[in-house]
C-alpha cells in the first residue's frame, strides 16, 4: 500500500513509538507546579527537552521538535522546523497530515502577533490568506481539525500527566508525550473560535448548502434531508448518501462538505422521525424502504446524474444493506464500515441479548436529535444492570426495574431468534443474489467487529458467487474501522495495549474517495484492494490479500482440549491421546456474590486474562513462526445437566514475555450454534457435539516461544442475559429456575482448528 519511506513518515507524524529515545534520561519536573502555572511549567519542561532531545530519524525528530518549540515559545524556530517537516510530509500519502501541519504553521506564524498586533488578528489574517487560494479538498482538510472534541484532548493531557506528586523528575520519553498532548490541546482550545467564522464564510463561496428538505416515502412518512454541492460544478453530479438515525447536524454537514469537496453531491438522510421529520422514530423497521425512496428522489433531481453511492459506518452501514435489499435503480455502489446487522450482532449475538444496547432506543428516539444526557448516564445503566442481576428477576423486567418503559427493546425481546421480523430488515438468503453492485466493506478485528461484516460478505458470495465485494480489515475497533487510524490531530495509536504496525495506519476517509472515484470517475482501483480480502497481519507490518476468507490460510492446525492439569490450566495438545478423563466445570447460576467483581485483563495485549467461570487450555511453546489468519473453528464434545447455556471461547497468543495477545473471540447460546433461526436444545445427561466457526476474523504473526491459549467461559454476568438452562425463553427465566448448578463435562475429543500459514 505504501513505500518504506512513506511508512517511516507515518510513524513519525502519528507518534506510533519513540523507540530511539533515551527513555531513562530524566528531566527535573514536578507535577505540583502544573496546578500553579501550567503554561510556565510546560514551557520550562519544553526548554529542557529541546536541549536533551536527539533522534536519528529526521522525520521523528522534526515532528517532536516543532511541538517542543511551540510550547517553549520559540515560534520562529517552530516555523522553520514545520517548513522542513511539511517538505517531508509532501512525499507521503496522507493529505490530512500535510493540512494539519499547515494549520500548526499558521498558529506558529501568529505567535507573537506580527508588528505588535494581537495573536487573534494576526492569526485570522494569516488563516484567510492561506485558506482562500486552496483547492476544495485541501481547504476541507484544513477545516477538519477545528471540530475535534476538545474535552477528549484535555483528557489526553490529564492522562499523560500521571507522575506522582512527590516525584521530582520525568523521563524524556514521558516528557515528549506530555508536551505533545499539551501542545495539541492548547492549539485546539485557542484557534477554532477564530478560524470557524472564516471557514464558514469561505464555504459559502465554495458550496451550495440545503438543509431540512422533506422527502416523502412511499407510505407517506417524511425523511429529513441535507444536501451540499460544489458551486463550481459543471453539469450533473453523482451523489454520495449517508442514511443515519444519528441526527447530529454539525459532523454530518462536515462530511457532506467533504463529499462536495471531492466533486460529489453530498447527501445526508435522517431516518424517519429524526430531524425535521414529524413521524415517530423506529429503528431498523422502515429503513430499507425509506432509503430506497430517498435514492429514487435523489436520482430525479436536476443536479444528479442518476447515480447514487452509499457510505457510512455502524448503523449507517446497516442502512446500506437495508437499501440494497430493495435495489433501487440509481444505487450503484456501497461502502459499509463496521456495519451492524440486526439480530446477527445487535441487539443479540448468537441469540444472546446484550445489555449495552438497552439505553440505545432512548438515545435515538427520545428526541429529534440525540438524547446524549440519557444515553451517557452511565451510573443509571450500571445501576440497572446490577439491580437486575442481584434481584434475579427476568430479563424482560429490565424496564420495570429501571422505572421507564422501553417498548422498542421489549419488542426486540419478543423475537429471540433470527425470525422473519429480523430477516425483513436486511438481505436474507436469495436477496443477496440480486445485489450486483460493487461493495467495499471495512471492519476491525476487535470490539464491535467484524461479525456483521463477515456475515454480509459470506452471504453475498454464497448467493451471488460473481459479486464484486471487497473487505479491508485490520486491528481496529468499531470506531477506527469507520474512521481509520490517521486522525485529524496527533495521538499515540495504541489499541487497548496493542501498538499498531505502521502499515495499519491510514485514513478510511481517503480510502472512501479512492473507492468512489474508481466507481464513478474511472480512477484506478484503490491500491489496497489487490484481492477480495485485504487484511493486515499484526506483528508482521504487512497487508496481505486473498480471494476468499478460506484462502487467508493454507492449512489447519488442530489443538485438542485435554484433561491434563498443568498448574492453573489444562493441556492444549496437537495430539489426542484418547484419554477417557474429562474436564468438569461447575457454575452456580444463582450465585450473586460476583455482582461487584472487577474483571481482570480485557486488553488486546494484557498481563492477565479473566478465567472467572472459565477453563483455560495452554499449548506447548511454538517452535517456529506461525501466521494465524482467518476464522478459527472447532468442535466441542461435552455432557451437561441443562438444556442450554451461554458460553464464550477466547483465543490468545501467550508470548515469551508472558503477555496475552487477544486473537479472536466467539460467544453464543449453545442452542444457536448450528442455526440462529431454529435453535436446538440440548438433552441433559447425553453426550453432545457442537461444531462451530467463529465470526470474527483475525490475522497475526505468532513468534517462536509463544503458546496458544484457549479460554472457555460460561457467561453469567450483569450486562447480558443469564441463561438458566430450562429451555424456555431466556428472557422469562428467573433465578428461581436455577434448581442446581450448571455442570459441564468437557471431553478430550473437543478441539480447536486454527487457520494458519507457515
Amino acid at each position: 500500500m505504501t513505500t518504506v519511506a512513506t511508512r517511516s513518515l507515518r510513524v513519525a507524524f502519528l507518534c506510533v513509538a519513540i523507540a530511539s529515545l533515551a527513555s531513562a534520561q530524566e528531566l527535573p519536573f514536578s507535577r505540583a507546579a502544573i496546578g500553579n502555572d501550567t503554561a510556565g511549567a510546560m514551557s520550562a519542561l519544553a526548554r529542557q527537552a529541546i536541549a536533551a532531545y536527539k533522534d536519528d530519524n529526521r522525520a521523528n525528530y522534526l515532528d517532536n521538535l516543532f511541538r517542543l518549540q511551540l510550547v517553549a515559545g520559540r515560534y520562529t524556530d517552530a516555523t522553520t522546523t514545520l517548513r522542513s517537516l511539511r517538505a517531508l510530509a509532501s512525499k507521503g500519502d496522507s493529505r490530512q497530515t500535510g493540512a494539519t501541519l499547515l494549520l500548526y504553521s499558521i498558529y506558529a506564524r501568529a505567535n507573537p502577533g506580527r508588528d505588535g498586533s494581537s495573536f487573534d488578528s494576526t492569526f485570522q489574517k494569516t488563516f484567510r490568506e492561506v485558506l482562500t487560494p486552496l483547492d476544495d479538498k485541501t481547504s476541507w482538510l484544513l477545516e477538519r481539525p477545528l471540530f475535534v472534541y476538545l474535552p477528549a484532548l484535555q483528557q489526553n493531557f490529564n492522562s499523560a500527566l500521571k507522575q506522582p506528586k512527590d516525584e521530582r523528575t520525568i523521563s524524556l520519553a514521558d516528557a515528549l508525550k506530555l508536551i505533545r498532548a499539551y501542545q495539541v490541546e492548547q492549539v485546539i482550545a485557542r484557534i477554532p473560535p477564530l478560524a470557524i467564522p472564516l471557514v464558514e464564510e469561505d464555504n459559502r463561496r465554495r458550496y451550495i448548502v440545503e438543509t431540512d428538505i422533506p422527502v416523502k416515502t412511499t407510505d407517506g412518512a417524511t425523511i429529513c434531508t441535507m444536501i451540499v454541492r460544489p458551486r463550481a460544478a459543471r453539469g450533473r453530479l453523482p451523489a454520495l448518501l449517508t442514511f443515519t438515525i444519528y441526527a447530529a447536524p454539525a459532523p454530518l454537514l462536515l462530511e457532506a462538505r467533504r463529499a462536495a469537496s471531492n466533486g460529489y453531491a453530498g447527501v445526508v438522510g435522517y431516518t424517519r422521525g429524526k430531524g425535521c421529520s414529524p413521524d415517530a422514530a423506529m429503528p431498523y423497521t422502515y429503513d430499507g424502504a425509506d432509503a430506497a425512496a430517498l435514492i429514487d428522489w435523489i436520482s430525479a433531481q436536476p443536479w444528479n446524474d442518476g447515480r447514487v453511492g452509499m457510505w457510512g459506518g455502524s448503523y449507517s452501514g446497516f442502512t446500506q444493506w437495508a437499501a440494497a435489499k430493495h435495489m433501487p435503480k440509481a444505487l450503484k455502489a456501497l461502502m459499509p464500515q463496521a456495519s451492524v446487522a440486526p439480530a446477527i450482532d445487535v441487539p443479540m449475538d448468537g441469540n444472546l441479548f446484550l445489555s449495552f444496547v438497552y439505553p440505545w432506543p432512548f438515545y435515538t428516539t427520545d428526541v429529534k436529535a440525540l438524547d446524549d444526557s440519557t444515553y451517557n448516564d452511565r451510573a443509571r445503566w450500571n445501576r440497572l444492570n446490577r439491580d437486575w442481576y442481584v434481584s434475579g428477576r427476568s430479563y424482560r423486567e429490565l424496564d420495570k426495574i429501571d422505572g421507564t418503559p422501553n417498548p422498542i427493546f421489549d419488542t426486540w425481546l419478543s423475537h429471540p431468534t433470527y425470525d422473519s421480523y429480523w430477516q425483513s430488515m436486511i438481505p436474507y438468503e436469495n436477496d443477496f443474489a440480486r445485489i450486483n453492485i460493487p461493495v467495499l466493506q471495512t471492519a476491525g478485528y476487535y470490539y464491535g467487529g467484524p461479525g456483521a461484516a463477515v456475515y454480509y460478505l459470506t452471504q453475498h458470495y454464497k448467493y451471488n458467487p460473481g459479486a464484486q465485494h471487497y473487505l479491508v480489515i485490520g486491528p481496529y475497533d468499531h470506531f477506527q474501522a469507520q474512521r481509520g487510524m490517521v486522525n485529524t490531530l496527533d495521538s499515540t495509536y495504541v489499541l487497548n495495549g496493542y501498538g499498531l504496525d505502521p502499515v495499519a495506519l491510514f485514513d478510511m476517509g481517503e480510502l472512501r474517495y479512492q473507492w468512489f472515484d474508481y466507481i464513478f470517475k474511472g480512477a484506478p482501483k484503490p491500491a489496497l484492494l489487490k484481492d477480495k480480502i485485504n487484511y493486515q497481519v499484526m506483528g508482521a507490518n504487512v497487508w496481505k490479500h486473498a480471494p476468499s476468507i478460506a484462502a487467508m490460510s493454507t492449512q489447519t492446525l488442530r489443538y485438542n482440549l485435554i484433561a491434563l492439569r498443568v498448574g492453573d490450566s489444562y493441556r492444549l495438545s496437537e495430539r489426542n491421546p484418547g484419554t477417557k478423563t474429562v474436564v468438569r466445570q461447575n457454575v452456580d447460576l444463582g450465585d450473586r456474590t460476583d455482582a461487584d467483581r472487577v474483571s481482570p485483563g480485557g486488553g488486546v495485549v494484557d498481563t492477565t486474562i479473566d478465567t472467572w467461570n472459565g477453563v483455560k487450555f495452554v499449548s506447548n511453546p511454538l517452535q517456529s513462526q506461525i501466521e494465524v489468519s482467518g476464522l478459527f473453528s472447532g468442535r466441542l464434545e461435552f455432557q451437561t445437566n441443562k438444556k442450554d447455556f451461554d458460553f464464550q471461547i477466547s483465543l490468545y497468543e501467550l508470548t515469551s514475555k508472558n503477555e496475552y495477545v487477544l486473537l479472536s473471540t466467539y460467544w453464543t447460546r449453545a442452542s444457536a450454534v448450528a442455526d440462529l433461526v431454529h435453535p436446538r436444545l440440548l438433552t441433559p445427561g447425553t453426550r453432545e457435539r457442537l461444531d462451530f466457526k467463529s465470526v470474527r476474523l483475525t490475522s497475526r504473526l505468532l513468534q517462536p516461544g509463544s503458546r496458544i491459549v484457549v479460554l472457555i467461559n460460561v457467561l453469567k454476568q450483569p450486562d447480558m442475559q443469564v441463561n438458566y438452562g430450562t429451555g424456555a425463553d431466556v428472557s422469562d427465566e428467573t433465578i428461581a429456575d436455577t434448581k442446581e448448578s450448571l455442570r459441564i463435562d468437557w471431553f478430550g475429543d473437543s478441539f480447536i482448528d486454527l487457520p494458519v500459514r507457515y
